[in-house]
């Protein structure tokens, strides 16, 4: 199953309303403006368990950071093309969101946004797509290049500000259930 995923290259940076959910697939809070013939494909979802679970309807992503201001999913359709959705909810520190209609499949990734301060072991850098620490399938190869570091070669507390996604592996969404019989 292939979800329908209408990319938006490199969007705005704030949370997108639910008046662009039929263009962008945002991830909205329940409390948002929607389209009135516009059924909802999205909520907050649940901060556990950590990763991406497809329950045969959508996918909760949910990645813990103690340290993160904000965390955008990053989903890729089959051509490569990015589009961002802020995760709405932040809960103990796993922040999560439900997408309907994404499923096995889904090529994906996060970019954290935070303090970058390289001297006390903070480097969050929205410059650099992540894989999710919790995936249980992984797609695509990785290119070496500087592209790849948060930080500018030869200067370590300096932030490279270089987009990685083009030269880095992505997440994928797998199918919870195994059939086991013959």
């Amino acid at each position: 199953m292939s979800p329908t995923i209408h990319p938006t290259v490199n969007p705005p940076r704030s949370r997108l309303s639910g008046r662009r959910a039929e263009e962008s697939s945002a991830i909205s809070t329940p409390d948002q403006d929607r389209a009135p013939t516009d059924s909802p494909r999205s909520r907050s979802g649940v901060p556990y368990p950590l990763g991406a679970h497809f329950d045969g309807e959508g996918t909760n992503f949910s990645v813990f950071s103690r340290v993160a201001e904000r965390v955008e999913l990053c989903l890729f359709d089959e051509a490569g093309r990015e589009t961002r959705l802020e995760l709405p909810e932040m809960t103990g520190h796993s922040w999560h969101g439900y997408l309907r209609g994404v499923g096995p499949g889904q090529r994906y990734g996060y970019r954290v946004h935070g303090p970058w301060d390289p001297a006390h072991g903070l480097r969050c850098n929205p410059h650099k797509l992540l894989l999710d620490p919790y995936a249980r399938a992984i797609d695509g190869h990785l290119r070496w290049g500087d592209s790849i570091h948060g930080y500018v070669r030869g200067h370590p507390f300096r932030k490279q500000e270089t987009d990685s996604a083009p030269d880095v592996q992505r997440s994928l969404v797998v199918a919870s259930e195994f059939d086991w019989s013959d």
